[in-house]
């Protein structure tokens, strides 16, 4: 502003002194009276102006900020000269340079607020900017970069109106950049930490963790350091020991090594509940990092996972019907047991057990009741596990048991015999009709296999190497494996036999003993293989009751038997009831009957040419279902004989119950029947009943003419025998059709 007055003044003076001359040169005789009036008058102002500026400045003394100015120009550094009253404001080459200045021509204030980052340039703000209060400031400059400069301000002059300042800059932009990238780094550390769910911890020789943000989460802890007492008191009692043990073992102790280690806790966490965590810690020795122990390491929540692996290993060796171990945790137990029995000279019992006609239970009773019947069996189980011992369910109705064997052989004989009593007792309430019983197979570990498999099959060798009946026991002995392959291999035969059509029905005849009439037949299984063998049914369908083939050849025969009859009458033939025989898995199945009317619709049979033959032991083994599936079939109009009646241990009471139409008296009373008064007396007796209740009777097993005319005498409806006919395929049946209606026989 100074300069500008100067150069104004001067600028007058020069115009005012041209002036004065060019009027003298036009005026030459007046020009020396012109001249020293100028000259004198000049001379006048120019005292009276300096006497007046020395009067002015006495009392108002100004700043000269140019006299600053060349000192701060070359300066490396962001300098800024000001004034309080903003009236001067300079800032050297290197700040201008920076916000992109050219020209010194400004508005003072603007850029003082625009130099220190300021809304205002009010007295309070100035004194803020001096006091060192706003020390930092944020510049754009020409690019549109940010620019951070930290000022500090010092007083270089300072007049009645006025105080000079000098703020010195220190430009810290790439520190504020380096600054502002660290703290991102540590948001994205600590995003990635809790994203990842990943916890931190470290100790440095002080008994304390420094614990990161998210493991504080974990915790619910509220502290960023947590000592090593603190962290035991929340780790689950039964893993406190292995936390301790590593403490001990690594803080401050010469034994310590660098190695990393994982150790799998139970922490109380942030619901108050114990949480799964995978702890992998590693710890630098004092030796290696100048004295002083640092333990460090990462946690992760593996509690989800945890809960994974324990559904896994229940889904895997757990049985979800009795919620006891499956065969495949029998199987890994067993052969740690064998392996402790070799190496220590122990020795177990394997016993393997089946729930006698178990789908007996489950036709009658339902399912939810069966699986009652397997969670009772199983839980009566864990009375007779000793110790080391171990029980599982390893099929539908199988259950093995290892016990201890302490020297008495009779142990497994025994404890099945106890089981089956207890099992027994089960026999109440909706099971009150039922019979529960179940046989046992066992075999000895280590003696009989060269592992825990060989010992556990050979007790299921065993198991199906029993006579059958019901609450049998059987030890395995050597010789059983090779009829269980025997039989292994006859069951794929019977199989593939089914398949191809191996199977035929043969007939025997049943006479009239009045008239010596055709009136039925019995319907009779024969295997009869490619080569023309015949394999007895004594044979193999005993095989297919255990394998369940049974109901496979039940359909055929029935079908096929109802399939023939009808053949037979449309060939001329007299008409005839066509008896057939059911098993026990037949004749308690729930839909026993829809299987009867299917097989009479296929075929086109009326059902009063079909009769169901049931044996004695079958039909008493539960009386009421029993009465209640005859009742389906009588319904249908089918008719029902009991075979082999009186050689079980039924009453002739049962004869008032079973709604029967036909019983068959067994061939070991006609056998005798000529010599033997008792076994004449018996069939009297039960010819006579049956009468009483209209009830037919049949005799099978008749031999000679003798025989029939006894059982005639008796009032013996029809016989059945080698005196009439020995079973036979259909062509053979047609020509005794034709010859029984020629010449009927009355023996």
């Amino acid at each position: 502003m100074k300069h500008k007055q100067v150069l104004i003044s001067v600028s007058i003076m020069v115009i005012a002194t041209m002036l004065v001359l060019v009027y003298a040169w036009m005026h030459p005789a007046e020009a020396t009276i012109i001249i020293s009036i100028y000259i004198i008058t000049v001379i006048f102002m120019l005292l009276i102006s300096g006497i007046s500026n020395a009067i002015y400045y006495k009392n108002n003394p100004t700043i000269d900020i140019m006299e600053f100015s060349d000192i701060t120009e070359t300066l490396n550094t962001e300098i800024l000269l000001w004034t309080n009253d903003c009236s001067a404001v300079f800032m050297n080459k290197k700040l201008r340079d920076e916000l992109g200045i050219e020209s010194l021509d400004f508005d003072n204030q603007e850029m003082i607020k625009k130099v220190f980052d300021i809304q205002n340039t009010n007295a309070k703000t100035i004194d803020m900017l001096i006091n060192g209060q706003l020390g930092e400031s944020h510049v754009t400059n020409e690019y549109n970069e940010e620019m951070y400069i930290a000022w500090s301000t010092s007083l270089i002059k300072k007049t009645k109106k006025a105080s000079l300042y000098m703020s010195t800059g220190f430009n810290f932009t790439e520190l504020k950049k380096t600054q502002r990238e660290l703290e991102k780094s540590h948001q994205r550390h600590n995003l990635s930490m809790e994203l990842s769910e990943i916890g931190v911890i470290l100790s440095r020789n002080d008994k304390t963790f420094q614990i990161s943000s998210e493991f504080m989460r974990m915790l619910g802890y509220d502290k960023p350091i947590i000592s090593f007492g603190e962290l035991k008191m929340l780790i689950h009692p039964n893993d406190r020991n292995a936390y301790a043990s590593y403490i001990s073992a690594n803080y401050n102790s010469e034994s310590c090594t660098s190695e990393i280690t994982n150790l799998e806790l139970q922490i109380k966490s942030y619901d108050n509940a114990y949480h799964w965590y995978s702890m992998r810690l590693k710890t630098v020795p004092s030796n290696e990092n100048n004295g002083q122990t640092i333990i460090g390491g990462a946690i992760i929540d593996i509690t989800s996972e945890r809960e994974k692996d324990m559904m896994i290993e229940r889904l895997a060796f757990t049985d979800e019907v009795t919620d006891i171990a499956n065969r495949n945790k029998l199987v890994k137990i067993g052969q740690e047991n064998y392996n402790c029995c070799k190496e220590l000279g122990y020795s177990y019992w394997v016993m393997v057990l089946d729930i006698d006609k178990f789908h007996i239970i489950n036709d009658t009773c339902g399912y939810s009741n069966g699986n009652k019947v397997l969670k009772a069996f199983a839980s009566n189980l864990y009375k007779y596990i000793s110790l080391g011992g171990f029980s599982a369910r390893i099929s539908g109705d199988n259950f093995a048991i290892i016990t201890r064997d302490y020297g008495d052989d009779e142990l497994p004989r025994k404890t099945a015999e106890q089981i089956q009593r207890d099992f027994q007792k089960l026999a109440v309430d909706e099971f009150s009709l039922q019979s529960l019983s179940c046989s046992v197979g066992y075999s000895r570990m280590p003696a009989d296999g060269a592992n825990f498999m060989e010992v556990l099959e050979h007790a299921e060798f065993a198991l199906k190497c029993s006579d059958g009946s019901r609450n049998s026991i059987c030890a395995y002995e050597s010789h059983m494996h090779d009829e269980i392959i025997d039989n292994s291999e006859l069951e794929k035969s019977l199989s593939d036999a089914i398949d191809n059509n191996e199977l035929k029905l043969f007939y025997q005849p049943k006479i009239d003993l009045q008239t010596g009439a055709i009136i039925g037949v019995e319907a009779l299984i024969r295997w009869i293989k490619p080569d023309g063998t015949v394999i007895s049914p004594n044979v193999f369908v005993p095989i297919a009751e255990k394998s369940h083939l049974i109901a496979r050849i039940s359909e055929f025969v029935l079908q096929e038997g109802c399939r023939q009859n009808v053949m037979w009458q449309k060939l001329g033939y007299p008409e005839i009831v066509m008896s057939i025989n059911f098993t026990s898995d037949d004749f308690y199945q729930k839909n026993l009957k829809e299987n009867i009317f299917e097989a009479l619709v296929i075929s086109g049979l009326d059902a009063e040419w079909l009769e169901v033959e049931l044996t004695e032991r079958l039909a008493l083994h539960d009386v009421d279902y029993a009465v209640s599936q005859m009742n389906q079939i009588r319904e249908l109009g089918v008719k029902l004989a009991m075979d082999d009646f009186g050689t079980g241990y039924s009453s002739l009471s049962y004869i008032q119950i079973l709604p029967i139409t036909l019983l068959k008296l067994d061939r070991s009373f006609i056998v005798d029947i000529e010599t033997d008064p008792i076994a004449f007396e018996i069939v009297n007796a039960v010819i006579r009943i049956a009468k009483s209740k209209k009830i037919e009777t049949i005799a099978e097993g008749i031999e000679n003419p003798n025989q029939a005319k006894i059982l005639r005498e008796l009032g013996c409806n029809f016989g059945q025998g080698y005196l009439y006919g020995k079973p036979m395929p259909p062509e053979q049946l047609e020509e005794f059709f034709k010859q029984n209606m020629k010449e009927r026989k009355v023996y």
